[in-house]
C-alpha cells in the first residue's frame, strides 16, 4: 500500500498570511491578531454572500501588500468557502487577475489550499501561489440551517460559524522567512455515523483520528515530538472525542493538542454553544496566530489538520449521515531545516 505521508522535493514556504474577521471574532482572544475586523460584519456590501467575498478580496490584499506583490505575480489562486459551488471565493476573487481554482472541504479546506497549491509549487510550474478561504455565520446559517431572522434555538453541540477570511502566500526555493511545509498527508472519507448536523465536531473526529493515527505511524514520530497538535474545527465535542479515543490508541494528546474552534472564541463568555467552525476558522487562526510563533521561533514543529463535515443542504433534507475529511500539514518554523 502507497504510504499516505508525502515530502516535497522543493522549500515550499508559507512567506505571508493575513485574516480578517467580524464583530464576533474581533471580540474573542485572538481578535488582536486580526489584520481588519469589521464589527458590522458586512465589509460595506449589501447582501451576507456578498460580504463574505468581500471578506476574502480584503484578506488576500493584506497578504499580497505585506510582500509589496500583485496579484499577475501569482501562478495561481485556490480558494473555497461553504456557498454553493464557492461562490464568495468566485465573487469575491473575480478582480484579481491570476489563475483561479475553486476548491471544497468545508471546515478542511485552508488545508486543503495550503496541500494542493504545495503540490503545484513542487511540480515546476508556478513560483508562487496563494490560498483563501472563509465563512460567515449568516449565510452560513441561511444555507445549511435557517436564517438568522428565524430565531431557531440552537444545540449545545452546536458550533458557531466564523465570519472571516485567511490567505496564504505559498513561494518554492525563496530566502524569505516563513513556514516550512516539511510534510503533508491527504485524508480520506470517513463516516461515523452521525447525522446531526448540530453536532459535526462528533461527525469529523473518526477523520481526525484516522488523518492523525496514520501520519504518527507512517511518519514514526509521536505526539511529543510537536510543539502543538491543531485541529480545526472539532469544537469542545469532537476535540474531547479525539483525544478520548487518540489515547485508546496509545497516543496521548494531552497538554499538546488544541482546536482552532476553541481557541477564536471565549466559550464563556462568548454564546458560541461548543466554539467555532466554518472555512474561515482554521484559516483565520493559522494566519492570525500560529504562523506568527512558527516565525518567532516560539513553535518549531506543529501539526496543523483542519477537518471538514462533507454535508450538504440536500444530504441533510434526506437524513443521510455525514462523512467528514482532515486534511494534515506538518509545519516547521522558517529557520528550521
Amino acid at each position: 500500500m502507497e504510504k499516505r505521508v508525502k515530502r516535497l522535493n522543493n522549500r515550499i514556504m508559507i512567506t505571508s498570511a493575513a485574516a480578517v474577521g467580524g464583530k464576533k471574532e474581533g471580540e474573542g482572544p485572538l481578535g488582536v491578531n486580526f489584520d481588519y475586523i469589521d464589527r458590522s460584519d458586512r465589509f460595506g456590501k449589501e447582501t451576507w454572500e456578498q460580504s463574505e467575498a468581500e471578506s476574502q478580496f480584503l484578506a488576500l490584499n493584506f497578504t499580497l501588500n505585506k510582500k509589496k506583490l500583485q496579484a499577475q505575480d501569482l501562478g495561481v489562486l485556490l480558494a473555497g468557502d461553504l456557498i454553493n459551488q464557492c461562490t464568495s471565493s468566485a465573487y469575491g476573487l473575480c478582480d484579481y487577475d491570476t489563475p483561479f481554482l475553486g476548491i471544497y472541504g468545508a471546515c478542511s479546506t485552508s488545508a486543503e489550499g495550503l496541500l494542493i497549491a504545495s503540490i503545484l509549487l513542487d511540480s515546476g510550474h508556478f513560483e508562487k501561489a496563494a490560498a483563501v478561504s472563509s465563512s460567515h455565520f449568516c449565510s452560513a446559517e441561511r444555507q445549511f440551517r435557517s436564517p438568522v431572522e428565524y430565531g431557531g434555538q440552537r444545540a449545545p453541540t452546536a458550533q458557531w460559524t466564523v465570519t472571516g477570511a485567511g490567505a496564504f502566500l505559498l513561494e518554492k526555493n525563496t530566502n524569505e522567512q516563513g513556514a516550512l511545509i516539511a510534510e503533508f498527508l491527504p485524508g480520506k472519507t470517513r463516516n461515523g455515523g452521525i447525522d446531526d448536523p448540530a453536532n459535526m465536531g462528533a461527525a469529523m473526529a473518526p477523520a481526525a483520528l484516522d488523518t492523525l493515527l496514520t501520519y504518527f505511524r507512517e511518519s514514526k514520530t509521536k505526539p511529543s515530538d510537536f510543539d502543538l497538535i491543531l485541529t480545526g474545527d472539532l469544537g469542545y465535542e469532537g476535540s474531547e472525542i479525539l483525544k478520548d479515543l487518540s489515547n485508546k490508541e496509545g497516543y496521548c494528546l494531552d497538554g499538546l493538542h488544541n482546536d482552532c474552534g476553541l481557541m477564536i472564541y471565549d466559550r464563556k463568555k462568548q454564546d458560541v454553544h461548543a466554539g467555532g467552525s466554518g472555512c474561515g476558522c482554521a484559516a483565520t487562526v493559522l494566519a492570525s496566530t500560529i504562523l506568527p510563533k512558527l516565525l518567532c521561533g516560539k513553535y518549531r514543529n506543529v501539526l496543523f489538520m483542519a477537518t471538514g463535515a462533507l454535508m450538504s443542504a440536500d444530504s441533510l433534507k434526506q437524513g443521510l449521515t455525514i462523512p467528514a475529511i482532515a486534511h494534515l500539514i506538518h509545519l516547521k518554523g522558517g529557520a528550521a531545516k
